[in-house]
Protein backbone atom coordinates (compact mmCIF):
# COMPACT_ATOMS: atom_id res chain seq x y z
CA UNK A 1 0.00 0.00 0.00
CA UNK A 2 1.35 3.35 -0.70
CA UNK A 3 -0.06 6.65 -1.96
CA UNK A 4 1.99 9.44 -3.65
CA UNK A 5 3.69 12.64 -2.38
CA UNK A 6 5.16 14.88 -5.08
CA UNK A 7 8.79 12.37 -5.80
CA UNK A 8 7.90 10.88 -2.52
CA UNK A 9 5.65 8.27 -1.99
CA UNK A 10 4.14 7.08 1.58
CA UNK A 11 4.89 3.21 2.07
CA UNK A 12 4.70 0.85 5.17
CA UNK A 13 7.54 0.77 7.32
CA UNK A 14 8.58 1.57 10.60
CA UNK A 15 11.48 4.05 12.08
CA UNK A 16 14.39 1.07 11.37
CA UNK A 17 13.06 0.62 7.79
CA UNK A 18 16.38 3.44 6.35
CA UNK A 19 19.25 1.23 5.50
CA UNK A 20 21.47 1.43 8.56
CA UNK A 21 19.31 1.22 11.48
CA UNK A 22 17.89 -1.03 14.44
CA UNK A 23 14.99 -0.60 16.85
CA UNK A 24 13.51 -2.37 19.90
CA UNK A 25 10.94 -1.80 22.30
CA UNK A 26 10.03 -2.92 26.20
CA UNK A 27 7.98 -2.83 29.02
CA UNK A 28 10.31 -1.74 32.09
CA UNK A 29 7.29 -0.81 34.74
CA UNK A 30 7.77 3.32 34.41
CA UNK A 31 3.82 3.64 33.41
CA UNK A 32 1.53 1.89 35.27
CA UNK A 33 -0.81 0.05 33.25
CA UNK A 34 1.65 -3.93 33.62
CA UNK A 35 3.68 -4.57 30.33
CA UNK A 36 2.65 -1.55 28.83
CA UNK A 37 5.61 -0.31 26.50
CA UNK A 38 7.59 2.28 27.56
CA UNK A 39 11.40 2.28 26.71
CA UNK A 40 12.82 2.30 23.17
CA UNK A 41 16.34 2.19 21.80
CA UNK A 42 17.07 3.62 18.09
CA UNK A 43 20.09 3.16 16.99
CA UNK A 44 22.42 3.64 13.75
CA UNK A 45 24.78 0.82 12.78
CA UNK A 46 26.82 3.54 10.49
CA UNK A 47 29.83 5.00 12.00
CA UNK A 48 29.36 8.12 9.24
CA UNK A 49 25.50 8.93 10.95
CA UNK A 50 25.06 12.78 10.99
CA UNK A 51 22.07 14.06 13.66
CA UNK A 52 20.47 17.03 14.56
CA UNK A 53 17.96 18.05 16.63
CA UNK A 54 15.08 20.59 17.89
CA UNK A 55 14.06 21.27 21.38
CA UNK A 56 11.28 23.19 23.21
CA UNK A 57 11.90 26.85 24.08
CA UNK A 58 9.99 26.16 27.59
CA UNK A 59 12.87 27.73 30.06
CA UNK A 60 11.83 24.90 32.47
CA UNK A 61 13.40 22.52 30.08
CA UNK A 62 13.65 18.69 31.25
CA UNK A 63 16.64 17.08 32.20
CA UNK A 64 16.87 15.28 28.74
CA UNK A 65 16.45 17.83 26.60
CA UNK A 66 19.54 19.71 28.25
CA UNK A 67 21.67 16.37 27.77
CA UNK A 68 20.49 16.07 24.54
CA UNK A 69 21.59 19.35 23.47
CA UNK A 70 25.12 19.08 24.99
CA UNK A 71 25.52 15.91 23.47
CA UNK A 72 25.08 16.86 19.98
CA UNK A 73 27.23 19.93 20.50
CA UNK A 74 29.83 17.63 21.98
CA UNK A 75 29.56 14.90 19.20
CA UNK A 76 29.71 17.89 16.69
CA UNK A 77 26.65 15.71 15.27
CA UNK A 78 28.08 12.43 15.32
CA UNK A 79 25.19 11.05 17.95
CA UNK A 80 23.94 7.26 16.75
CA UNK A 81 21.54 6.09 19.75
CA UNK A 82 18.56 7.66 21.51
CA UNK A 83 17.19 6.12 24.63
CA UNK A 84 13.17 6.93 24.85
CA UNK A 85 11.32 6.26 27.44
CA UNK A 86 7.20 6.98 28.51
CA UNK A 87 5.60 7.42 31.21
CA UNK A 88 7.57 10.20 33.41
CA UNK A 89 8.84 13.46 32.15
CA UNK A 90 12.30 13.67 33.84
CA UNK A 91 11.58 17.13 34.27
CA UNK A 92 11.44 19.52 37.15
CA UNK A 93 13.67 16.73 38.93
CA UNK A 94 16.73 18.60 39.94
CA UNK A 95 20.17 16.78 40.10
CA UNK A 96 18.97 13.59 40.83
CA UNK A 97 17.23 13.98 36.92
CA UNK A 98 20.22 15.14 35.40
CA UNK A 99 22.21 12.26 36.98
CA UNK A 100 19.52 9.56 35.70
CA UNK A 101 19.63 11.25 32.22
CA UNK A 102 23.29 11.03 32.07
CA UNK A 103 23.74 7.70 33.64
CA UNK A 104 21.58 6.42 31.07
CA UNK A 105 23.53 7.70 28.29
CA UNK A 106 26.47 6.28 29.36
CA UNK A 107 24.97 2.53 30.04
CA UNK A 108 23.79 3.01 26.86
CA UNK A 109 27.01 3.98 25.43
CA UNK A 110 28.88 0.92 27.07
CA UNK A 111 26.49 -1.47 25.76
CA UNK A 112 27.04 -0.11 22.09
CA UNK A 113 30.34 0.35 22.15
CA UNK A 114 29.98 4.18 21.11
CA UNK A 115 30.74 7.39 22.93
CA UNK A 116 28.55 9.00 25.71
CA UNK A 117 28.14 11.88 23.52
CA UNK A 118 27.07 9.73 20.97
CA UNK A 119 23.97 8.85 22.77
CA UNK A 120 20.55 10.96 23.18
CA UNK A 121 18.28 10.92 25.59
CA UNK A 122 14.46 12.19 25.47
CA UNK A 123 11.27 11.21 27.81
CA UNK A 124 7.96 12.06 28.46
CA UNK A 125 5.13 11.73 30.94
CA UNK A 126 4.43 12.93 34.23
CA UNK A 127 6.60 16.61 35.48
CA UNK A 128 7.94 16.62 38.96
CA UNK A 129 8.02 13.25 39.44
CA UNK A 130 11.32 11.08 40.35
CA UNK A 131 12.13 8.79 37.34
CA UNK A 132 13.55 5.44 38.83
CA UNK A 133 16.56 5.20 36.63
CA UNK A 134 17.01 1.39 37.71
CA UNK A 135 13.80 0.34 35.89
CA UNK A 136 15.95 2.07 32.22
CA UNK A 137 19.41 0.47 33.41
CA UNK A 138 18.27 -2.90 34.38
CA UNK A 139 16.24 -3.01 30.77
CA UNK A 140 19.33 -1.52 28.42
CA UNK A 141 20.89 -5.30 27.86
CA UNK A 142 17.52 -6.75 26.87
CA UNK A 143 16.91 -3.54 24.31
CA UNK A 144 20.52 -4.14 22.82
CA UNK A 145 19.96 -7.83 22.09
CA UNK A 146 16.56 -7.10 20.93
CA UNK A 147 17.64 -4.48 18.26
CA UNK A 148 16.66 -5.23 14.89
CA UNK A 149 14.56 -3.77 11.73
CA UNK A 150 11.84 -6.45 12.54
CA UNK A 151 11.77 -5.47 16.43
CA UNK A 152 11.63 -1.76 15.56
CA UNK A 153 7.38 -1.33 14.48
CA UNK A 154 6.23 -1.24 18.36
CA UNK A 155 9.21 1.57 18.95
CA UNK A 156 5.83 3.98 17.67
CA UNK A 157 4.01 2.78 20.62
CA UNK A 158 6.20 2.61 23.28
CA UNK A 159 6.63 6.37 22.91
CA UNK A 160 2.96 7.02 23.53
CA UNK A 161 1.14 8.99 26.72
CA UNK A 162 -2.30 9.77 26.25
CA UNK A 163 -2.32 9.38 22.44
CA UNK A 164 -4.75 6.74 20.94
CA UNK A 165 -2.67 5.99 18.22
CA UNK A 166 0.59 5.43 17.08
CA UNK A 167 2.27 7.71 14.82
CA UNK A 168 4.85 6.91 12.12
CA UNK A 169 5.35 7.80 8.32
CA UNK A 170 7.93 6.41 6.12
CA UNK A 171 8.56 8.00 2.56
CA UNK A 172 10.69 6.79 -0.50
CA UNK A 173 12.29 8.21 -3.17
CA UNK A 174 15.02 7.37 -5.68
CA UNK A 175 18.21 8.98 -6.66
CA UNK A 176 20.37 7.97 -9.29
CA UNK A 177 18.68 4.94 -9.22
CA UNK A 178 19.20 3.94 -5.81
CA UNK A 179 16.31 3.99 -3.54
CA UNK A 180 16.44 6.14 -0.23
CA UNK A 181 14.17 6.29 2.94
CA UNK A 182 12.60 8.57 5.28
CA UNK A 183 10.97 6.99 8.47
CA UNK A 184 9.40 9.43 11.01
CA UNK A 185 7.54 8.59 14.47
CA UNK A 186 6.10 10.89 16.53
CA UNK A 187 3.80 11.38 19.83
CA UNK A 188 1.58 13.61 20.97
CA UNK A 189 -1.79 14.32 21.79
CA UNK A 190 -1.97 16.86 25.13
CA UNK A 191 0.41 20.05 25.79
CA UNK A 192 0.15 21.10 22.38
CA UNK A 193 1.12 24.50 20.89
CA UNK A 194 3.77 25.80 18.23
CA UNK A 195 6.62 26.80 20.16
CA UNK A 196 8.48 24.06 18.90
CA UNK A 197 6.88 20.90 18.34
CA UNK A 198 5.73 20.12 21.88
CA UNK A 199 5.73 16.55 21.66
CA UNK A 200 8.62 13.66 20.78
CA UNK A 201 9.49 12.91 17.01
CA UNK A 202 12.16 10.54 16.02
CA UNK A 203 13.23 10.56 12.25
CA UNK A 204 15.82 8.50 10.15
CA UNK A 205 16.75 8.40 6.84
CA UNK A 206 19.56 6.52 4.54
CA UNK A 207 20.61 9.40 3.21
CA UNK A 208 23.75 10.88 3.85
CA UNK A 209 25.14 14.92 4.03
CA UNK A 210 26.53 17.50 6.72
CA UNK A 211 25.18 18.05 9.75
CA UNK A 212 25.07 21.58 9.11
CA UNK A 213 22.53 20.80 6.46
CA UNK A 214 20.67 18.30 7.92
CA UNK A 215 19.59 20.90 10.83
CA UNK A 216 19.09 23.41 8.91
CA UNK A 217 16.42 21.07 6.95
CA UNK A 218 15.38 20.04 9.59
CA UNK A 219 14.54 23.40 11.55
CA UNK A 220 12.58 24.51 8.22
CA UNK A 221 10.39 21.41 8.20
CA UNK A 222 9.56 21.63 11.84
CA UNK A 223 8.65 24.89 11.35
CA UNK A 224 6.52 24.35 8.07
CA UNK A 225 4.31 21.09 10.34
CA UNK A 226 5.40 20.50 13.78
CA UNK A 227 5.69 24.30 14.79
CA UNK A 228 2.45 24.97 12.86
CA UNK A 229 -0.38 22.17 15.31
CA UNK A 230 -2.26 23.59 18.31
CA UNK A 231 -4.03 21.23 20.75
CA UNK A 232 -4.15 23.54 23.94
CA UNK A 233 -1.71 26.33 23.83
CA UNK A 234 0.48 24.53 26.20
CA UNK A 235 3.94 24.20 25.38
CA UNK A 236 5.86 20.98 27.06
CA UNK A 237 9.03 21.07 29.06
CA UNK A 238 10.27 17.85 26.56
CA UNK A 239 9.78 18.78 22.97
CA UNK A 240 12.33 16.92 20.96
CA UNK A 241 12.57 16.36 17.01
CA UNK A 242 15.36 14.49 15.99
CA UNK A 243 16.73 13.31 12.96
CA UNK A 244 19.59 10.64 11.80
CA UNK A 245 21.14 10.23 8.34
CA UNK A 246 23.13 7.01 8.12
CA UNK A 247 24.40 7.37 4.77
CA UNK A 248 23.55 3.75 3.53
CA UNK A 249 21.96 4.85 0.70
CA UNK A 250 24.63 5.90 -0.83
CA UNK A 251 23.07 8.91 -2.29
CA UNK A 252 24.80 12.26 -0.73
CA UNK A 253 22.56 15.39 -0.26
CA UNK A 254 24.50 18.40 -1.69
CA UNK A 255 24.37 21.93 -0.89
CA UNK A 256 22.92 24.41 -3.29
CA UNK A 257 21.83 21.71 -5.69
CA UNK A 258 18.82 19.83 -6.76
CA UNK A 259 19.21 17.40 -3.91
CA UNK A 260 18.45 19.42 -1.61
CA UNK A 261 15.12 20.67 -2.69
CA UNK A 262 14.71 17.00 -3.31
CA UNK A 263 15.24 15.54 0.16
CA UNK A 264 13.58 18.71 2.13
CA UNK A 265 10.56 17.72 0.33
CA UNK A 266 10.36 14.50 1.93
CA UNK A 267 11.54 15.26 5.33
CA UNK A 268 8.43 17.98 5.11
CA UNK A 269 6.17 15.34 3.65
CA UNK A 270 7.23 13.13 6.65
CA UNK A 271 7.07 16.06 9.41
CA UNK A 272 3.72 17.20 8.12
CA UNK A 273 1.83 14.17 8.05
CA UNK A 274 3.17 13.40 11.33
CA UNK A 275 2.13 16.76 13.23
CA UNK A 276 -1.40 16.00 11.46
CA UNK A 277 -1.46 12.75 13.24
CA UNK A 278 -1.25 14.89 16.45
CA UNK A 279 -3.55 17.68 15.94
CA UNK A 280 -5.91 14.49 14.83
CA UNK A 281 -5.29 12.99 17.72
CA UNK A 282 -5.34 15.94 20.28
CA UNK A 283 -6.89 14.85 23.91
CA UNK A 284 -10.66 14.62 23.40
CA UNK A 285 -10.37 15.57 19.91
CA UNK A 286 -13.15 14.45 17.64
CA UNK A 287 -11.74 16.58 13.99
CA UNK A 288 -8.82 17.51 12.59
CA UNK A 289 -9.36 21.50 11.70
CA UNK A 290 -7.44 23.34 9.43
CA UNK A 291 -7.43 27.26 9.64
CA UNK A 292 -6.66 28.65 5.96
CA UNK A 293 -5.53 32.98 6.52
CA UNK A 294 -5.03 34.29 3.17
CA UNK A 295 -4.97 37.46 1.82
CA UNK A 296 -3.00 38.80 4.56
CA UNK A 297 -0.86 42.30 4.55
CA UNK A 298 1.86 40.73 5.86
CA UNK A 299 3.43 36.72 6.03
CA UNK A 300 3.52 37.89 10.39
CA UNK A 301 -0.12 39.14 10.22
CA UNK A 302 -1.27 36.10 8.47
CA UNK A 303 1.18 33.89 10.76
CA UNK A 304 -0.80 35.82 13.96
CA UNK A 305 -4.50 35.76 12.57
CA UNK A 306 -4.37 31.95 11.85
CA UNK A 307 -2.09 30.87 15.08
CA UNK A 308 -5.05 33.36 17.31
CA UNK A 309 -8.10 31.69 15.54
CA UNK A 310 -6.68 27.94 16.02
CA UNK A 311 -5.49 28.78 19.60
CA UNK A 312 -9.46 30.05 20.92
CA UNK A 313 -11.15 28.36 23.15
CA UNK A 314 -14.71 29.55 21.96
CA UNK A 315 -13.32 28.88 18.68
CA UNK A 316 -12.50 25.20 19.44
CA UNK A 317 -15.85 24.86 21.93
CA UNK A 318 -17.58 25.81 18.97
CA UNK A 319 -15.91 23.68 16.51
CA UNK A 320 -16.63 20.60 19.24
CA UNK A 321 -20.28 21.32 18.94
CA UNK A 322 -20.04 21.85 15.29
CA UNK A 323 -21.79 25.63 15.90
CA UNK A 324 -21.21 28.31 13.18
CA UNK A 325 -20.68 30.70 15.68
CA UNK A 326 -18.03 32.77 12.78
CA UNK A 327 -18.38 35.94 15.27
CA UNK A 328 -15.38 33.87 17.32
CA UNK A 329 -13.55 33.38 14.34
CA UNK A 330 -13.49 36.96 13.48
CA UNK A 331 -13.41 38.21 16.94
CA UNK A 332 -9.81 35.80 17.31
CA UNK A 333 -8.42 37.55 13.99
CA UNK A 334 -9.21 40.94 15.68
CA UNK A 335 -7.29 40.88 18.73
CA UNK A 336 -4.48 39.02 16.94
CA UNK A 337 -2.85 42.22 15.60
CA UNK A 338 -3.19 41.47 12.22
CA UNK A 339 -4.00 44.51 10.40
CA UNK A 340 -6.86 44.56 8.40
CA UNK A 341 -10.10 46.46 7.80
CA UNK A 342 -12.90 43.83 9.38
CA UNK A 343 -15.74 44.93 6.61
CA UNK A 344 -13.79 43.42 3.91
CA UNK A 345 -13.13 39.76 5.81
CA UNK A 346 -14.65 36.82 4.34
CA UNK A 347 -15.01 33.26 6.24
CA UNK A 348 -15.74 29.99 4.68
CA UNK A 349 -15.94 26.26 6.40
CA UNK A 350 -14.89 23.98 3.55
CA UNK A 351 -17.01 25.37 0.93
CA UNK A 352 -19.65 26.83 2.54
CA UNK A 353 -19.38 31.17 3.04
CA UNK A 354 -20.59 32.24 6.48
CA UNK A 355 -19.05 36.02 6.17
CA UNK A 356 -19.12 37.65 3.12
CA UNK A 357 -17.72 41.22 3.49
CA UNK A 358 -17.22 41.20 7.77
CA UNK A 359 -21.40 39.93 7.60
CA UNK A 360 -23.22 36.63 7.66
CA UNK A 361 -23.43 35.72 4.64
CA UNK A 362 -27.04 34.42 4.75
CA UNK A 363 -25.85 30.55 5.11
CA UNK A 364 -28.08 27.61 5.78
CA UNK A 365 -27.59 26.58 9.65
CA UNK A 366 -28.02 23.00 8.27
CA UNK A 367 -25.56 22.99 6.10
CA UNK A 368 -23.33 24.47 7.81
CA UNK A 369 -23.96 22.62 11.15
CA UNK A 370 -23.13 19.55 8.58
CA UNK A 371 -19.74 20.70 7.84
CA UNK A 372 -18.52 21.32 10.71
CA UNK A 373 -19.34 17.62 12.10
CA UNK A 374 -16.91 16.53 8.85
CA UNK A 375 -13.38 14.44 11.05
CA UNK A 376 -11.77 17.32 8.55
CA UNK A 377 -12.55 20.70 8.31
CA UNK A 378 -10.92 23.51 6.89
CA UNK A 379 -11.43 26.93 7.95
CA UNK A 380 -10.56 30.16 5.13
CA UNK A 381 -10.48 33.65 6.33
CA UNK A 382 -9.51 36.17 3.73
CA UNK A 383 -7.92 39.13 5.27
CA UNK A 384 -8.29 40.92 1.86
CA UNK A 385 -5.63 42.99 2.94
CA UNK A 386 -2.52 42.47 0.86
CA UNK A 387 -1.16 38.20 -0.34
CA UNK A 388 0.40 36.44 2.34
CA UNK A 389 -1.37 33.69 3.32
CA UNK A 390 -0.40 31.25 6.68
CA UNK A 391 -2.04 27.86 7.83
CA UNK A 392 -2.15 26.26 11.59
CA UNK A 393 -3.99 23.00 12.14
CA UNK A 394 -5.98 22.27 15.21
CA UNK A 395 -8.24 20.18 16.84
CA UNK A 396 -11.87 21.40 18.71
CA UNK A 397 -11.68 21.30 23.20
CA UNK A 398 -14.50 18.71 24.20
CA UNK A 399 -15.67 17.47 27.72
CA UNK A 400 -13.21 14.43 27.22
CA UNK A 401 -10.26 16.89 27.82
CA UNK A 402 -11.10 17.98 30.61
CA UNK A 403 -11.35 14.16 32.08
CA UNK A 404 -8.26 13.42 30.81
CA UNK A 405 -6.48 16.04 31.58
CA UNK A 406 -8.11 16.25 35.55
CA UNK A 407 -6.54 12.90 36.41
CA UNK A 408 -3.80 12.89 34.62
CA UNK A 409 -1.11 12.33 37.83
CA UNK A 410 -3.42 11.11 39.62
Amino acid sequence: MSRAGRRWEIVDGNVATPLGFRAAAVASGIKKTPGALDLALIYSDSPATQAAGVFTTNRAAAAPVLLSRRNLAESRGRSRAIVVNSGNANACTGKEGAHIAQETARAAAQLLEIESSQVLVASTGVIGVPLNSELILSQLPRLKEALSRENAGPVAQAILTTDTIPKTCVVRSAARGKPVNIAGIAKGAGMIHPHMATMLSFITTDAGMGERMLHNMLLAAVEDSFNRITVDGDTSTNDSVIALASSMAEVTVVPGNESRAWFAEGLTLVCETLAKMIARDGEGATRLVAVEVIGARTPLDADRAARAIANSPLVKTALAGADPNWGRIVCAAGYSGAKFDPARIDVSVNSLALVRKGIAAGFDEAAAHHELEQKEVLLRVDLHAGSCNARVWTCDLTRAYIDINAAYRS
